[in-house]
């Protein structure tokens, strides 16, 4: 199991889909613990009767089915599914809403999804996803790219309030791709994925939805950040170092 883990840590995010196939086959012992513990690019289904795109995932399936934060069903039917509670559902209701406004702003389009559920310490777990598609095709697009995907999924585990206070732990993960193909830039292929986590105590005057949106904006920053520097920053330094921009070569004299 550890050697599948590292195997997958290292794998491009647009080959992990056949890579995790392929482990699955080999460890079917170890099936469960594959499936809960790697991240796959995110998915994609419409919800028919709200009219709105909500993304799949582990947090959200059940068997073969996927509920949609929009409408609270699964799709396809799925009886005696697992479901929030009332009081639950209302906070991931809200949460969907504001996280639409922060995709928007920082994304410029893209799809997101918020679910919630309750779990044994008398807490709860809220997963964000964020999804953009930056194609020529996509939504938002800037026609730069030939292909380009950025998923980020946000796990937040929150405990029990104790005298004002709940403990937060976030987890996330950033999974980028992209391509390029044309004549200024030629063909060039760029994919990896970053995970970091955070751990904060915080007071709940404001509310957990505030607390949760502060966290994950800190992060997303720093997410960025990394991949910035480790990502385009390295691969910028290694171009430059095997060709050397125009202006700088010096010209040999003449023989």
């Amino acid at each position: 199991m550890e050697a599948a883990m590292g195997l997958m840590r290292r794998m491009p995010p647009k080959h992990s889909e056949t890579a995790l196939s392929a482990l699955l086959s080999l460890l079917p012992h170890h099936s469960a613990d594959l499936l809960s513990q790697v991240d796959q690019p995110l998915q994609v289904l419409c919800d028919v009767d709200s009219g709105k795109e909500f993304i799949l995932c582990e947090y959200n399936r059940d068997a073969d089915s996927y509920r949609s934060p929009w409408s609270n069903k699964y799709h396809p039917p799925l009886e005696d599914a697992p479901y929030p509670s009332p009081e639950l559902r209302k906070l991931e209701i809200e949460a969907n809403d504001v996280f639409s406004i922060y995709r928007d702003q920082y994304y410029e389009g893209g799809i997101s999804s918020v679910y919630m559920w309750e779990d044994e310490n008398e807490g709860f777990v809220a997963c964000f996803l964020i999804k953009k598609d930056g194609s020529k095709t996509g939504q938002g697009r800037r026609g730069y790219l030939e292909e380009g995907a950025w998923d980020a999924i946000h796990v937040i585990e929150v405990g029990p309030e104790e005298e004002g206070t709940a403990h937060y732990c976030l987890t996330s993960t950033v999974m980028l791709s992209l391509t390029t193909d044309d004549e200024s830039s030629g063909t060039f292929s760029l994919s990896g994925s970053i995970r970091r986590q955070m751990n904060a105590d915080l007071s709940v005057e404001e509310g957990h939805l505030c607390n949760m949106g502060k966290m994950i904006e800190e992060m997303e920053g720093k997410l960025r950040n990394s991949l910035d520097q480790v990502y385009f920053g390295k691969t910028k330094e290694m171009v430059c170092t095997l060709r050397p921009p125009s202006e700088v070569i010096m010209k040999l004299p003449d023989c």
